[in-house]
C-alpha cells in the first residue's frame, strides 16, 4: 500500500470524478484578496472545504447521546457561513466536494493545523474502497470559548493509499448504510 502524490490524485479527479469540484492546486486567499484556511489539492493530499450546513449539539432536550437510538432532535440546524460551537461540544457538517472512492483505494482523514491549534478537532472515519458521497464532518471544540468554523474554506486534507490488490468486498459490495450521502448525515443503525 503507497500514499498517492498530488499527480495521481489529479489524474483520479480528472478522469474518476474522484473528487468533484476538484480544485488544482491551493488556494490561502479569496477573490477579494482576504486569507483563508487553505484548500485544494496538495503533495500528498486534497484539503477538502466545509459547506454552510451546520447540525450543532444541543442538550435542550437532556437526551442521552445514543449511537443506536439518535435523536435528531439533539441538534440546531443552521445554515451560515459561519458555525459557533459552544464550549466543549461539537457540530456536523459535510463537504462541499462529493468523493468518489477507487475499489483499490483507502481514505483517511487529517485535521487542519489552523483548526488544531485552536482546540478544534475533526474527525472522519475511514473512507473505504467505493464509498461515494459528501463527507459528515464532525467538529470537536475541545476549548472552553466558543469555537469558530468557516464555511467554503479548509477543514480537513484527505489522504490517498493505494493497495497492491483491489479487495474481496467494497463499501459498496455491502451496501453500506451511508453510500451515496449527501447534505449532512446523522447516525444510523
Amino acid at each position: 500500500m503507497s500514499i498517492k502524490s498530488d499527480r495521481w490524485i489529479r489524474k483520479m479527479a480528472q478522469q474518476s470524478h474522484m473528487i468533484e469540484p476538484f480544485i488544482d492546486g491551493q488556494i490561502k486567499q479569496s477573490n477579494d484578496g482576504q486569507g483563508v484556511v487553505s484548500y485544494g489539492l496538495s503533495s500528498y493530499g486534497y484539503d477538502v472545504r466545509c459547506a454552510n450546513e451546520f447540525k450543532i449539539f444541543t442538550n435542550i432536550n437532556s437526551a442521552i447521546v445514543d449511537p443506536k437510538n439518535f435523536c435528531a432532535s439533539s441538534f440546531v440546524d443552521i445554515q451560515s457561513d459561519v458555525c459557533i460551537i459552544p464550549p466543549n461540544s461539537f457540530a456536523l457538517a459535510r463537504t462541499i466536494e462529493y468523493l468518489r472512492i477507487p475499489r483499490n483505494v483507502l481514505t483517511i482523514c487529517l485535521g487542519k493545523s489552523t483548526y488544531a491549534r485552536c482546540g478544534i478537532i475533526v474527525n472522519v472515519t475511514p473512507l473505504e474502497p467505493e464509498w461515494e458521497g459528501h463527507v459528515t464532518l464532525e467538529f470537536s471544540n475541545t476549548s472552553p470559548l466558543p469555537a469558530k468554523i468557516y464555511a467554503g474554506e479548509g477543514v480537513a486534507q484527505f489522504l490517498f493509499f493505494e493497495s497492491d490488490e483491489v479487495c474481496e468486498t467494497s463499501y459498496r459490495d455491502k451496501e453500506g448504510k451511508y453510500q451515496g450521502q449527501t447534505g449532512v448525515t446523522v447516525p444510523r443503525l
